[in-house]
């Protein structure tokens, strides 16, 4: 473990980490209340020279669920943020966002769910 994180901090000094992102917007359309939850995955690649680590992903309200690879994406790995997005007692349109901070400094990236909720 000690010598991944002096792998990881060493190369993070020789370079920069930066995510692509296939998306940033998923529109889920009309979806049924009845489905409970609606999830989506914005998949990325790292394009830098150093490995990329999220430290967190902040959604806009408790309705937006993240999840997010944990460990390191090197150079040319692909890594994935799902977000989920509760429907119960939520009708009518929306459009949340979910902001990704990495271990980039002054790069913050934000990613968009929207859609209409239908009633039962």
């Amino acid at each position: 473990m000690l010598a991944l994180f002096l792998s990881v901090s060493y190369v993070s000094a020789q370079g920069k980490a930066e995510a692509k992102f296939q998306k940033t917007t998923h529109d889920f359309g009309k979806i049924a209340e009845s489905i409970g939850t609606a999830t989506c995955e914005f998949i990325f690649t790292n394009t830098g020279n150093a490995p990329l680590i999220i430290n967190r992903v902040a959604t806009t309200c408790g309705c937006t669920t993240p999840s997010y690879t944990k460990e390191p994406i090197l150079p040319g790995k692909d890594g994935k943020i799902v977000v989920s997005y509760s429907t119960k007692g939520r009708i009518g349109s929306f459009n949340k966002g979910a902001t990704v901070f990495t271990n980039v400094p002054d790069s913050v990236y934000t990613l968009i769910i929207k859609g209409e909720v239908l009633s039962k």
